[in-house]
């Protein structure tokens, strides 16, 4: 399976940057690319607020695909379920992981052949950041 890694670690989009670095960092992007026959993709990353307030990431969209949603796997019962997640909460200072078998992106109906996928994180209406990831070597 092809991959999407990480070719800009971050742009920032916020106003403002701590002396030490950017607000929000993500690194290790993965986004895989949809199997034959199915309109989705799954999306992983770690991110990082270096600031000192919590950020609350209510959206991500993308122009690859018609919908980005931010979901999280439970195991209820012996079965692993996903449910949708209306936010992203990462306290200052705090690394939240995306992941397989737990919180993930779910990128779904691409418009059309992927090799570079944006990825716009938004709180409420204010957009702060935005990465771009190309397509990486078969899995």
């Amino acid at each position: 399976m092809l991959r999407f890694t990480l070719a800009a670690t971050l742009l920032l989009v916020a106003a403002c940057q701590a002396p030490s670095g950017p607000p929000l960092e993500i690194v290790e992007v993965e986004v895989t690319l949809p199997r034959p026959g199915m309109g989705m993709s799954a999306g992983y990353f770690r991110i990082t607020n270096n600031g000192s307030a919590p950020v609350s990431i209510t959206h991500i969209d993308s122009p690859q695909y018609g919908a980005v949603e931010l979901h999280e796997t439970q195991v209820v019962d012996g079965v692993a379920r996903m449910r949708p997640l209306e936010s992203l909460e990462v306290a200052p200072g705090q690394t939240v992981t995306l992941e397989r078998g737990g919180k993930h992106l779910m990128l779904m109906r691409p418009v059309d052949d992927i090799d570079t996928v944006t990825l716009n994180f938004y709180s409420g209406e204010a957009l702060l950041l935005s990465i771009d990831t190309r397509a990486g070597g078969a899995d």
